[in-house]
C-alpha cells in the first residue's frame, strides 16, 4: 500500500513519517551467517587429515590452528551478539551451546574407541586407550599427554586413539575464562570497546607461546597458553567486525580471501615435524586464517568458489565429526589392516562414520532443547537451522 492510498483511507489525514536515520555511533548489524566459513572448515579438516593418513602435506596440522582461529571468531561473535541485545551473557547458556555442541559426538567416538581397542589391541595397551580416554572425557588430554611426554610427531612409538582429544581439551580450557574475560573488558572498556585488554592478553600469549617452544617444544605443543593467542586473534576479528569499523569493501575482501588461503597452503607445505611450534611458526597459518575471516567481513563472504561450493561447504560441516573419527579409525585400522589398505579403508570408514555421527548425532542433538530453559522450536524457516548452527558454533 502507497502512502498517497493510506492517507485516503484514513480520511485525508496527514501522517508524519520521520525518515530513518542510523545513528552513527551504533555500528551496523552483523551478518551471523558465513558460508565462506564452512568452507573453510573444510580446508583445516582436510589438511589434518591428509597430514595423517597420507603423510602429506608434512604441516598439515595447522589444520588445527586454523579451527582454533575460526572458533575464536565465531564463539566471541555469538558472545557479542547476545551482549548488544540483551545488555549481558549468559554463562549458563554458553556452556549449555558447547555441550550440546561438543558432548554427544566426543563421548560416542570414545566409547566406540575403546570397545574397538579392547578387540583389537593388546590388554595393557587398552587399558591405557581407557586411561586417556578418561582424561579426554574431562578436557583434559593436553595435560595427559603433556604430563607423559608425548611426542606428536614421534612415530615410532604407538600412538594413542584418542591424542586428538588435546585441541578440544585446548578450547574447551580455553572457553572457561574467556567468556568472563571478555565481559569484563566490555565492562572496563565501554566507550572504547574491549580491543586494548584483549590484545593485551594475545600478545602476552604469543609471547609465552614462542617462549616456551623455544625452552620445550613437546610440551608447548599441548600447552592451552601457548595456544590461546590463535583463538586470541580469532575474537579480534569479531570485535573489529563488531565495531563497525571493518570497511566493506568486496574487492579488498576477495584479494585478503585468496591470500589467506595462500597462507594457509604455504604454512601447510613449508612446515613438518622438524619445526618448533607452536611459537612465532603458527603466526603463519594463524595470521592467513584471520585474512580470510576479514575478507569475509569485508563483503566477500560468498565469493570464494573453493570456499563456497557445495562440496566445501558440506564437508565443513562435516568437520568436527570427520576430526573425532578419523585418527582412531587410522590408528585401530593400521593395528589390524595390511598395509596396502592403510590408506583407503581409513579415508572411506571416516567419511562415512563421521556423516553418520553428524546427521544421527551430532546435527540432532546441537538443535535440541536439552540443556536449554526454552523448547526448541518445532518449524523454522528453510535453511534457517543451518545458518544458526554455524552461527552459534565452532568446530575445534
Amino acid at each position: 500500500m502507497t502512502l498517497p492510498t493510506y492517507r485516503a483511507r484514513m480520511g485525508g489525514t496527514r501522517l508524519h513519517v520521520p525518515p530513518v536515520v542510523r545513528d552513527r555511533a551504533q555500528p551496523a548489524p552483523v551478518p551471523t551467517f558465513r558460508p565462506d566459513v564452512e568452507g573453510l572448515r573444510a580446508v583445516a579438516v582436510l589438511l589434518v587429515v591428509a597430514s595423517h593418513v597420507l603423510g602429506a602435506p608434512a604441516g598439515g596440522y595447522v589444520g588445527v590452528d586454523v579451527f582454533f582461529v575460526i572458533s575464536g571468531f565465531l564463539i566471541t561473535g555469538l558472545l557479542l551478539r547476545e551482549h548488544r541485545r540483551a545488555g549481558r551473557i549468559s554463562l549458563r547458556d554458553f556452556y549449555a551451546r558447547r555441550v550440546r555442541r561438543l558432548l554427544p559426538a566426543a563421548v560416542l567416538v570414545l566409547a566406540a574407541t575403546n570397545v574397538a581397542a579392547y578387540l583389537l589391541l593388546s590388554g595393557e595397551r587398552a587399558s591405557q586407550v581407557v586411561r586417556d580416554s578418561l582424561w579426554s572425557l574431562g578436557f583434559l588430554a593436553n595435560v595427559r599427554f603433556s604430563q607423559i611426554g608425548t611426542d606428536y610427531f614421534d612415530d615410532t612409538r604407538p600412538a594413542s586413539p584418542v591424542q586428538h582429544y588435546w585441541s578440544l581439551s585446548v578450547e574447551e580450557q580455553f572457553y572457561l575464562a574467556w567468556p568472563c574475560l571478555l565481559l569484563l573488558a566490555l565492562w572496563l572498556s565501554r566507550r572504547r570497546g574491549p580491543l586494548a585488554l584483549l590484545l593485551v592478553v594475545t600478545a602476552g600469549s604469543l609471547a609465552w607461546s614462542v617462549t616456551s617452544t623455544a625452552a620445550d617444544a613437546t610440551a608447548a605443543y599441548f600447552s592451552t597458553p601457548a595456544r590461546a593467542f590463535e583463538l586470541g586473534v580469532g575474537a579480534l576479528v569479531a570485535v573489529w567486525a563488531h565495531s563497525g569499523r571493518l570497511p566493506r569493501r568486496p574487492a579488498f575482501g576477495t584479494a585478503f580471501g585468496w591470500l589467506g588461503l595462500y597462507g594457509i597452503a604455504m604454512s601447510a607445505w613449508l612446515l613438518d615435524d622438524r619445526t618448533p611450534f607452536p611459537g612465532s611458526a603458527a603466526l603463519i597459518p594463524v595470521l592467513a586464517t584471520a585474512l580470510v575471516l576479514i575478507g569475509g567481513e569485508a563483503g566477500a563472504a560468498d565469493r570464494n568458489p573453493v570456499l563456497v561450493n557445495p562440496v566445501s561447504r558440506y564437508v565443513g560441516r562435516l568437520s568436527y565429526s570427520l576430526y573425532l573419527w578419523h585418527w582412531p579409525v587410522l590408528i585401530l585400522g593400521v593395528a589390524v589392516l595390511p598395509e596396502e589398505l592403510h590408506v583407503v579403508v581409513p579415508l572411506v570408514a571416516s567419511f562415512v562414520l563421521a556423516a553418520l555421527c553428524h546427521h544421527l548425532v551430532e546435527d540432532p542433538v546441537r538443535r535440541s532443547s536439552w540443556l536449554s530453559r526454552r523448547p526448541a522450536p518445532r518449524t523454522l524457516p528453510r535453511g534457517a537451522g543451518r545458518r544458526a548452527a554455524v552461527a552459534l558454533t565452532a568446530a575445534t
